[in-house]
């Protein structure tokens, strides 16, 4: 349930990191506002860059458990927000457990259906590897490994005057119409948020996710490690049951950046040019994007800025899998609408992007990226 009764002190907290930091005096219409919510790690700045560049008013950044714990994630994106002179944008702090998985339940059904190439927050604790520079995965969630924080440990911490969800549904009361709610990561605050505010979905702008593959079962067995590893939704497995909440709430549009996130990858070439700028995101980039693996949460960022970059999509009714029995447990499943089962939605499925327009549009938020003074 929202509680309205604390929207007056909760918008005393968050107005002015609006109103001072981002320079917006009052709501208008005519604005693009997004509050992104990712597994933030040191090369995950990326997104909010392209937001920025693409002139979205990030209200502010939300952090889950999807590749990582929830308390490390959200360090890291202060951490990396520290590193650009990006302060002004806020962190809130999101659900750290998702709403039934846990670790152990997570690797009971590995035992019965499989093992995930990748089984981000939920892998094996593993002392040597966080020793090495990895974040944390299993164990205590609330553990902080140092170690990891190639970007510099922050000097600031997260807002803790509310949670991830509630600041979401202050934020798309204040501007309805006009907020994208960004998903990268796990689904969990996006769920708790609809959960809590039967508002809440109808008055954002668009839900936008990356995450939701369809039909790469046989990929995944005849390809190799790391080709599995490209179609493992483990945004959407970490917490399925908030992923069937978000994914059929009433969002005016959810936009599903699925398939289509693993076209385009970077390339030596694209970081040197990357590199050829002083400023220390594209040094960040330069030395800690993994070339192994293809702009998935760029295109999805991307998508929101400028729709226009998809060219091959189609609409379609999509449901997931949340029968913790069954081997496609937190998948989605898609249908055409005479064929869909009761209680699914519409959803626009990008199966194509302009990868051209996408590559300079990631390139030039790299190489020109905004600061608070821009923002002020």
């Amino acid at each position: 349930m929202y509680w309205h009764t604390s929207l007056p002190l909760l918008c005393s907290s968050i107005l002015p990191l609006v109103t001072g930091s981002l320079g917006v005096p009052h709501p208008r219409a005519d604005r693009h506002y997004a509050i992104m919510d990712n597994d933030w790690y040191t090369a995950g700045f990326v997104p909010y860059l392209i937001a920025l560049d693409g002139d979205i008013d990030v209200l502010g950044l939300v952090s889950d458990t999807a590749n990582t714990w929830q308390p490390q994630v959200a360090l890291h994106a202060v951490a990396t927000l520290e590193a650009g002179n990006l302060s002004c944008i806020p962190v809130y702090p999101g659900a750290t457990w998702p709403l039934i998985n846990t670790p152990q339940r997570f690797q009971a059904w590995e035992t019965i259906h499989g093992k995930l190439p990748w089984e981000g927050a939920f892998a094996p604790e593993n002392k040597t590897a966080e020793a090495e520079g990895n974040d944390p995965t299993s164990g205590n969630p609330d553990r902080i490994v140092k170690a990891a924080f190639k970007e510099g440990f922050p000097k600031g911490k997260p807002n803790n005057s509310t949670s991830a969800a509630n600041f979401m549904v202050e934020m798309v009361h204040k501007y309805p119409g006009q907020v994208s709610i960004y998903s990268a990561g796990a689904l969990t605050n996006v769920a708790l948020a609809v959960r809590m505010d039967p508002e809440f979905a109808s008055l954002a702008k668009q839900l936008v996710i990356m995450g939701g593959y369809v039909d790469l079962n046989m990929l995944e067995a005849t390809g190799s490690i790391l080709q599995a590893d490209y179609q493992s939704d483990i945004n959407l497995m970490i917490d399925p049951e908030a992923s069937k909440i978000a994914l059929t709430a009433d969002f005016p549009e959810i936009t599903i950046a699925g398939n289509v996130a693993n076209q385009v990858f970077p390339s030596q070439v694209f970081v040197d040019e990357v590199k050829t700028a002083t400023n220390p995101y594209a040094e960040l980039f330069g030395k800690y994007y993994d070339l192994s693996f293809p702009f998935w949460d760029e295109t999805a960022a991307a998508l929101m800025v400028d729709p226009s970059l998809a060219i091959n999509q189609t609409s379609v009714y999509l449901d997931v899998d949340t029968s913790y029995g069954s081997p496609n447990y937190g998948n989605i499943h898609v249908y055409q609408e005479a064929l869909a089962p009761a209680g699914i939605r519409q959803v626009n499925y990008v199966f194509e992007v302009d990868a051209d327009r996408l590559t300079e549009r990631i390139k030039h938020s790299l190489v020109h990226p905004k600061t608070c003074a821009d923002l002020a």
